[in-house]
């Protein structure tokens, strides 16, 4: 990475209400925030990390002030001017599994929120709604950057009913988009919305199942056939797996252990934590399966608390990546 490294962040940054699987209750800021914290302690003084997100003028004191303490963090992009942002509530029914309901809703970002930040190294979008960082935006950012993006499928596969109640849907609108992702993270319940037959029985919509092992190369040879460049998916206590083209065109499929984590105290976040890590080892890199090493890392840096400071420097990172892995 060189000294002008420069990755933007673009999701929301909600208020969140969460109770553990230990029966304890936090109330902070999440998602983006933590996308942008990791990769703030990760850069140091080699860039800088450019939050894109809009949140209530309740909370925009709050978050500057959580974020300012980053020296290289830049705060201009955190807008108020609609006064809409996320109001989340999480409770964990195990350390993975949790029911959400969403009772605020940020304004979406768009094409021009970004005018300014199309020279950016990387694009780690990060929604946990459909609508957050719509398709338009992905194709604004590939057609006039040369930036790597990076997406969570947590957004388009997430949906608020009118009940504020955070449920999973199909991504029916997938091949529209893969054309303007070049890493593509997700988990093994955002790829079984992603990957989907011709017709379902009423019985399999009543009892959907994440995806299944054997169906993780063909999801991932549609995705790299559509122009994704990694297609890479969480697999919560078995760590990770990453698909993408060898020297010679083949599928290549690696499976990245996870980093041991003795107390779990808080597993919210996690996935944003791994995608700074994904966007930080590539960019370092220009590897996969060391991107997903990172990305491990930054994952199990943050369920051992509950606050921001437990994020590693990038030496202790490699230090921590290097036991792990060797």
């Amino acid at each position: 990475m060189v000294k002008t490294t420069k990755i933007s962040v673009l999701g929301p940054i909600p208020r969140d209400t969460i109770t553990t699987h230990n029966s304890e209750i936090f109330e902070k800021y999440g998602c983006a925030l933590y996308t942008t914290v990791a990769l703030s302690v990760l850069v140091g003084e080699t860039g800088c990390v450019v939050p894109v997100t809009n949140i209530r003028e309740i909370d925009a004191p709050k978050v500057r002030g959580i974020l300012s303490e980053f020296s290289n963090v830049n705060l201009d992009y955190i807008s108020s001017t609609a006064d809409r942002g996320d109001i989340v509530s999480l409770t964990y029914v195990d350390q993975n599994t949790r029911i959400e309901r969403q009772t605020g809703f940020m304004a979406f970002i768009a094409p021009a929120d970004l005018a300014d930040l199309l020279d950016s190294d990387a694009f780690v979008c990060v929604p946990i709604s459909d609508y957050e960082v719509p398709y338009a935006t992905l194709a604004n950012i590939k057609q006039n950057s040369s930036g790597v993006v990076i997406l969570d499928a947590h957004g388009p596969t997430n949906a608020v009913t009118r009940e504020g109640e955070r449920v999973h849907k199909f991504w029916f609108e997938r091949d529209l988009w893969l054309p303007y992702i070049d890493i593509l993270k997700m988990n093994l319940q955002e790829a079984g919305c992603s990957w989907f037959g011709s017709e379902y029985t009423s019985q399999a919509l009543q009892n959907p199942k994440d995806i299944g092992l054997d169906e993780l190369p063909k999801f991932a040879n549609h995705c790299l056939g559509l122009g994704v460049k990694a297609v890479c998916i969480t697999m919560d206590q078995h760590g990770c797996v990453v698909y993408f083209r060898g020297p010679k065109g083949k599928l290549e499929e690696h499976f990245v252990k996870r980093i041991l984590v003795e107390n779990v105290v808080d597993t919210t976040g996690c996935g944003d934590s791994f995608a700074a890590g994904l966007a930080f080892g590539y960019l370092k890199t220009g590897d996969y399966v060391k991107a997903c090493q990172f990305g491990n890392a930054m994952g199990a840096q943050r369920c051992t608390g509950s606050e921001l400071a437990i994020y590693r420097t990038l030496a202790e990172t490699e230090r921590q990546i290097a036991e792990a892995y060797g």
